[in-house]
């Protein structure tokens, strides 16, 4: 039976993660959070001190970086590195910018992007990133662009890293969003950019619920479910 991809696309903090998690459990789907994929990758660059600029030393470090995707019982994706269970690890706000840095390197892209379509062979898929419409997935049965202000996005992230327990101020959060927005969109590897036949969805003005379900139709109309 073919399976149905959707392709969830948008800046950092935008709510991607939190939106495809809800709606691919409404859906019944496997949710694919590939931005912690590369989280993983960056916080392995952080933990061995590696420069996550530099494309040839992060091109080397990746074949000692074993990186395990696995689901709980809640459908929860949790990231591994080398056996070691690094999901709340890979949340801290210093790896955001390593990530970005590592995700520019045509290497670490390469070296992902067969992992990712595997799942999106396998499975029914709800998978967001910066790139699955475009480059992961460019046959993907619904393509999103999901976005938002870059001041709503810094206010949202500063909720998230407050209820963590790792408040930031709002300055601070919300330069380090526009800096990785202009990185993730003008890298020369699979810019951040919306696809041609994506859907444009910004939530600046909608709350999680209607956001959700925004989403919820946008998928349902195209998947006729």
């Amino acid at each position: 039976m073919k399976t149905i991809s959707i392709a969830i696309d948008g800046p950092s903090g935008a709510g991607k993660s939190t939106l495809a998690k809800s709606v691919s459990r409404a859906l019944g789907y496997l949710y694919v959070d590939t931005g912690a994929i590369y989280r993983t990758i960056g916080y392995g660059a952080y933990a061995k001190g590696v420069n996550p600029g530099d494309g040839q030393v992060v091109a080397a470090l990746l074949p000692e970086l074993e990186i395990g995707l696995t689901y709980g019982e809640d459908g929860l994706q949790h990231m591994t590195l080398n056996g070691e269970d690094v999901t709340e690890k890979i949340r801290l706000p210093e790896i955001s910018l390593y990530a970005s840095a590592v995700s520019a390197h045509p290497a670490v892209r390469a070296h992902l992007l067969e992992m990712q379509r595997k799942l999106a062979r396998e499975h029914n898929v709800v998978m967001d990133g910066r790139d699955i419409g475009t480059v992961v997935l460019p046959d993907a049965a619904v393509k999103i662009f999901l976005t938002a202000s870059p001041e709503e996005r810094a206010r949202r992230r500063c909720r998230e890293l407050e209820q963590r327990g790792t408040p930031e101020a709002y300055e601070k959060v919300l330069a380090e969003m526009r800096q990785r927005d202009y990185d993730d969109s003008h890298r020369a590897a699979a810019p951040l950019r919306q696809a041609e036949d994506a859907v444009l969805l910004d939530t600046t003005e909608l709350d999680f619920d209607g956001s959700r379900q925004a989403l919820l139709k946008i998928i349902r109309e195209r998947t006729a479910q």
